[in-house]
């Protein structure tokens, strides 16, 4: 956290440290351990500031304070990236790990399946980090084991380890229902476990498909029209949370354009509310959420007489939201169902795209 004077006024800036998921539900994680988790319907709205900074390695600080490209999705200087992948699963840098791994068969889309291993305690975090809309477990066993069998499949069943975010992404808005996804995932489970190769060494897990279709909110959601690739200095990101799905925010722009997020690019920038004029949206007798800046130039909603979802600041100056009685996050929109957001005109880099408005200011 710092503390930003602009204008005379004390605003408390904090710097963004990615994407969390936690018992499926996206949040934002901020440096110093804090998370601020996100609901659907909720409108986002904050200012990059300053200069990216690699955010270190393995919870220690990058001794450069280096300065890390706006585009780069790993997000760390080649220092803090080199150790952080020397104490890697995925870049087969630790091989005595005692943890028990399972193996998984995991669904993006029509044809793109993929497989891959993680530790059996973390439960399904690793494919919700990754996207997966569907997935099933294989097997379960040793790290090596897990890792031989992982081989097997890539070149026997020639599915791969790995599928772009873009592709992924484009995929989102015209998924098949959740039968069809349970489907694929079992042919190919079936596929697998006709294989002899792997289960002398790993427990064969029964077939159960799971679904995230519900968790990233997918439902409903519109075209993708551009992804937002880059944040500059002073750069502004506003607009309606539609869905989340690994790293991705989906963002309804003004002018009703999807826009996706990739929260790995926002990763080491310092974030305030938007400031003056920074309110989204007028809250009226419909229930409809507003969004204006606190004091401490923090986000802050507000609702109607209604109660609906309202989204403050803790104390120290990090975002938070409430919640209804019974502990769930809660949200509102019109009466008519569709959304209310404002974004300011701006240039934004989409891929694919050769515009100069959008999400952020020159």
């Amino acid at each position: 956290m710092a503390r930003r004077e602009q204008g005379g006024a004390v605003r408390v800036v904090w710097r963004c440290a990615g994407m969390r998921w936690d018992e499926g539900v996206p949040g934002l994680r901020w440096e110093g351990g804090r998370v601020s988790r996100l609901t659907y319907g909720q409108r986002l709205a904050f200012r990059a500031v300053g200069t990216r900074l690699c955010p270190g390695a393995r919870g220690n600080p990058c001794p450069l304070a280096a300065t890390v490209p706006g585009r780069a999705t790993g997000g760390r200087c080649p220092e803090c990236a080199r150790l952080d992948r020397a104490h890697s699963v995925a870049a087969d840098t630790i091989a005595d790990d005692p943890r028990p791994y399972r193996v998984y068969l995991a669904w993006f889309g029509p044809g793109m399946t993929k497989v891959g291993i993680t530790a059996e305690e973390r439960g399904d975090a690793r494919l919700l980090e990754q996207g997966a809309v569907a997935f099933g477990w294989l097997g379960r066993g040793p790290l090596m084991a897990a890792r031989r069998t992982e081989e097997v499949l890539r070149h026997a069943l020639k599915v791969p380890d790995r599928i772009p975010y873009d592709r992924k992404r484009a995929v989102r808005h015209a998924l098949p229902a959740p039968d069809a996804r349970r489907r694929e995932i079992g042919e190919l489970y079936e596929r697998a476990a006709a294989l002899a190769r792997w289960t002398d060494t790993l427990e064969l897990l029964d077939f159960r498909a799971y679904d995230h279709g519900e968790a990233f909110g997918l439902a409903g959601l519109p075209p993708l029209s551009g992804t937002v690739t880059e944040l500059v200095d002073d750069g502004v990101v506003a607009g309606r949370l539609l869905a989340a799905a690994g790293p991705d925010l989906h963002l309804l722009d003004a002018d009703g354009r999807c826009l996706a997020l990739d929260t790995r690019v926002v990763r080491g920038w310092r974030l305030v509310a938007v400031e003056g004029g920074g309110t989204t949206s007028s809250t009226g007798d419909e229930g409809t959420r507003s969004s204006s800046t606190a004091d401490d130039g923090t986000l802050s909603s507000s609702t109607g007489d209604e109660g609906t979802l309202s989204s403050s600041t803790e104390d120290d100056g990090t975002p938070s939201s409430s919640t209804a009685d019974d502990g769930t996050p809660s949200s509102s929109t019109a009466n008519d169902g569709t959304p209310s957001v404002t974004v300011p005109v701006s240039s934004v880099r989409y891929v694919g795209h050769d515009v100069q408005e959008g999400l952020f200011p020159r």
